[in-house]
């Protein structure tokens, strides 16, 4: 692929994306959730150069779960070379994440995420940074949606990942990279020429997540090829649209989520 397909394809989108949703203002202060990933590299080089275009200042931050050895010191080290081949400073924090599932009983999944998202907010609010960002992409987006559909949602839920919410004050959570997907990371990484880290636990059925990415999307786009990335923007579309009809209907009466038994969302 030349640099002109490339642009139409991938840079493009970004681009377009990050326009519609004012991600990156100029002069904004940025921190990027990297964990050496396709995904994360991504959006860390993407970073990069924004912050040369719109005079941004960008972090990067890695956390280390404690969780595969050996494993989780090289990504750490490979995260730190990055950092300064792309001229950016990174910080390394370390997170107890298996002490904390069992303290919390929870998951080691669910409080790594729990955890991540804690650390970068702390660190955001101490660093002055009014942007946290994440590489999701829309792959990550179907599987979202999948997930809350099985663990039981609202119509929210449905919604999938969020371009961009709050994080804690003063402090946005961004998703730059939710227009591309997983193909189009891994395009962008070979066309850059750009190196990144495998984590053996995303093979891990025993996973939900990895189940959903690895068996069920799969099937499901075998049989309706594109149907979760073309519907992602249509669902988020009713969901306003309910919201602003339950408004006018009943006025300061209308809560969040439908009365009902509990629902589960995932915080994304």
């Amino acid at each position: 692929m030349n640099q002109k397909e490339f642009a139409a394809r991938v840079w493009s989108k970004l681009m377009a994306f990050e326009a519609a949703h004012r991600l990156l203002t100029p002069g904004r202060r940025v921190l990027a959730a990297v964990s050496g990933g396709p995904d994360s590299v991504c959006l860390a080089h993407w970073l990069s150069v924004q912050a040369r275009k719109k005079n941004l200042t960008v972090a990067l931050v890695h956390v280390h779960h404690g969780l595969r050895g050996r494993a989780a010191d090289g990504d750490a080290r490979f995260v730190a070379t990055l950092g300064v081949k792309l001229g950016l400073p990174v910080a390394v924090v370390r997170a107890p994440v298996r002490a904390l599932a069992a303290k919390r009983g929870l998951g080691l999944e669910e409080a790594g995420r729990k955890e991540r998202y804690r650390v970068l907010g702390e660190r955001a609010r101490r660093g002055r940074y009014t942007a946290v960002a994440t590489g999701h992409q829309l792959d990550d987006q179907a599987e979202t949606v999948l997930l809350h559909l099985l663990r039981g949602t609202s119509l929210e839920g449905l919604g999938g990942i969020p371009v961009k919410r709050p994080l804690r004050p003063g402090v946005e959570l961004i998703r730059p990279l939710l227009p591309l997907t997983r193909a189009e990371v891994l395009l962008y990484l070979k066309r850059h020429g750009l190196a990144s880290r495998e984590d053996k636990t995303n093979a891990d059925p025993k996973f939900t997540r990895n189940w959903v990415r690895r068996d069920i999307l799969p099937r499901l786009e075998k049989r309706v090829p594109g149907g979760f990335s073309a519907s992602r923007p249509s669902m988020r579309a009713a969901e306003r649209r309910m919201r602003s009809t339950a408004r006018i209907s009943s006025p300061g009466a209308i809560p969040a989520r439908a009365a009902g038994p509990p629902s589960t969302t995932l915080s994304t």
